[in-house]
């Protein structure tokens, strides 16, 4: 599965810093850097559920199964629209996709609960692995608990995809276009 990459002005910037603290660390005599060049990193927040808690059974496939309001903050200068996937890394088949949005636009700060609903201004939900567009619930197999994975990117361009795009579709347009990232992780066990 594709990775996304940061976008290549940060990766320069980076790989930059690595060779002059590879430099000054061989004992060329030159001076020490003061800062280290990172990628910014964004908040996501919700007001159902804190990182590491109990999604609550509402958002879930036992409960309404609409999507919870999320919270972003930290948003990149630069930044043209907002990508969001949510995945399940713990499914017994692999890691199973529970929502992808993409072209959310960029000062999109408040996603209220279930958002999946009412998209703001040209956001385009993608096909999630229930082959269903939108938003679908936590639901794991009874009795096994699964971590549950809200992720958020800022990205230095317009998405160019259709409604219905995979997740792979998306990370692969999203590649070298990377300004910041942040994620929300919350579990949910059945009973």
């Amino acid at each position: 599965m594709a990775q996304p990459h940061i976008a290549p002005g940060v990766l320069g910037t980076a790989l930059v810093f690595a060779l002059v603290v590879s430099a000054c660390a061989q004992g060329d005599g030159g001076p020490a850097p003061e800062e280290e060049v990172s990628v910014p990193t964004m908040e996501i927040t919700s007001t159902a559920f804190i990182e590491g808690e109990s999604i609550p059974v509402k958002y879930t496939c036992d409960g309404e199964d609409v999507s919870p309001p999320l919270r972003i903050g930290g948003i990149p200068d630069g930044t043209r629209s907002l990508a969001i996937i949510a995945d399940d890394p713990d499914a017994p088949r692999g890691t199973w996709v529970h929502w992808v949005v993409h072209g959310i636009p960029p000062d999109t700060t408040d996603l209220p609960e279930d958002h999946a609903a009412d998209l703001p201004g040209g956001a385009r939900h993608g096909t999630n692995d229930f082959n269903n567009r939108g938003y679908g619930g936590p639901c794991p197999p009874p009795g096994s608990a699964h971590r549950y994975f809200f992720k958020v990117y800022a990205l230095d361009k317009d998405v160019d995809l259709k409604a219905g795009a995979t997740k792979a579709d998306l990370l692969r347009e999203m590649e070298g276009s990377i300004l910041g990232s942040g994620q929300l992780m919350g579990t949910y066990q059945r009973r």
